[in-house]
């Protein structure tokens, strides 16, 4: 059977249209200078200072008109060498060139001397067009001052453009939770390039959100690299609460030590391999007994690399910060497993979840929690602790979330938190005068 295409043309995105418009206007002012200067060094400085983030259009900004000045100034200086000292003779001569060479080391050496060298690229190309194609015009000293002009009015209207924006009402007093498989993230495990921009610029903005997931504190960090979650994130499926920020576990939700001892000494009369999950003093320690196993072994060597987990080899049984079981083996015998824990008398004090896994095909994990560690339950203590009332949770499951995300490759998730928290329309302190 031929593989369905799945090519599609992307809707195109803010920068893509601020930058046309930015453009179109570095024309504009030029009709309006009465074609004075050269909109193409206008526009250049356009595309290069419209960025997805305010902070990096400042940044860029900045960096193109230090590296205008600086240029312009060594520029100047080959014009009136070449004209006042050589008179004219070393133009558009390889002697000339060879000064304009030297010249352009200077340029570099500038920029570290004035502590500006991410600088040096844009001090150089505003020398090197200034000495190299336009000496020869009938005034060069014009073109140095249009130079410069043209780069200021490129990032003015750059600055203008990107910070311009339809009025929008930010619903700061809605906490939005969003699971992370199948909802922020594509069939491919990864986040667009889009919803990354968006998201971070929403937070930065204000949005109160947060991620909720059956993934621990470390892959939250693998899974979503790049993105600023400046509120707790609810992980390990509702297990503990966590600061990425301050790399805190705020509140857990763990087994008391005669649970914990309960479930162990039955998978050790079992025979069954495991591994503990324990929160001790801010961190994650997971405690094993000899692997065995290939398949235990790979996970070992896989997870242990990271810096938020810590394995330890058990020199004695583990009752104690216990917050999760996690079991892994062949679909057979986890299906057996789990239905022997299911008819325990005990198995009420635990929530007990078998899932297929999707890494290991064939196998299937088991995880066992306390019975009161949900997400339900940490959504309610993560709403009381940032005092909301009001919240919206985005998911894959149809009837559990109040916005399900049908699509996660069309970045469904982030265009409906973006229409969500910040509406187009004026703030009500506006609209009550």
């Amino acid at each position: 059977m031929a593989q369905e295409n799945t090519f599609h043309f992307p809707k195109p995105g803010q920068r893509i249209i601020r930058s046309v418009i930015a453009v179109a206007c570095c024309f504009c002012v030029f009709y309006l200078r009465n074609k004075e200067g050269i909109p193409f060094y206008s526009a250049l400085a356009v595309l290069q200072c419209i960025q997805p983030y305010q902070d990096s259009m400042a940044q860029v900004a900045r960096k193109r008109v230090t590296g205008t000045f600086v240029g312009a100034f060594w520029g100047l200086m080959i014009i009136l060498i070449q004209m006042y000292l050589f008179h004219g003779s070393l133009m558009d001569t390889f002697p000339g060139y060879i000064l304009i060479s030297l010249f352009t080391g200077l340029v570099i050496y500038s920029t570290v001397v004035l502590n500006c060298k991410n600088t040096a690229y844009f001090s150089c190309v505003v020398f090197l067009s200034i000495t190299v194609m336009h000496m020869t015009d009938a005034n060069p000293f014009l073109f140095v001052f249009n130079r410069i002009l043209d780069t200021l009015i490129g990032v003015g209207i750059a600055l203008c453009v990107n910070t311009i924006h339809l009025p929008r009402i930010h619903q700061n007093d809605i906490l939005f939770v969003s699971g992370i498989d199948d909802t922020l993230l594509n069939s491919n495990d990864q986040m667009s390039s889009y919803s990354k921009i968006e998201l971070n610029r929403l937070i930065a903005s204000g949005a109160k959100f947060t991620v909720s997931t059956n993934r621990t504190p470390a892959t939250i960090r693998e899974s979503l690299p790049g993105i600023h979650l400046e509120l707790p994130v609810i992980a390990m499926d509702g297990t503990v609460l966590y600061d990425l920020n301050e790399n805190s576990y705020l509140m857990k939700y763990q087994m008391s030590g005669s649970q914990a001892e309960t479930i162990c000494r039955f998978l050790d009369k079992k025979g069954i391999s495991y591994f503990t999950n324990c929160v001790v003093d801010d961190l994650l320690v997971i405690y094993y007994d000899r692997l065995e196993s290939t398949l235990h072994q790979e996970v070992y060597q896989r997870r242990r690399k990271s810096p938020y987990r810590n394995y330890v080899q058990k020199t004695k049984p583990v009752f104690e910060n216990v917050v999760y079981i996690y079991l892994l083996d062949k679909k057979e015998i986890m299906e057996q497993l789990y239905q022997e824990l299911m008819s325990q008398t005990w198995a009420y004090e635990y929530r007990i979840t078998y899932h297929d896994s999707a890494r290991y095909p064939g196998c299937a994990n088991i995880k066992i929690y306390n019975k009161d560690a949900t997400r339900e339950n940490m959504l309610l203590n993560l709403k009381a602790l940032l005092s909301l009332d009001k919240m919206i949770t985005f998911g894959s499951v149809e009837g559990k979330y109040d916005v399900c995300v049908a699509d996660s490759g069309k970045d469904e998730m982030v265009k409906t938190l973006k229409k969500l928290y910040e509406p187009v329309g004026l703030p009500k302190s506006c609209t009550d005068h």
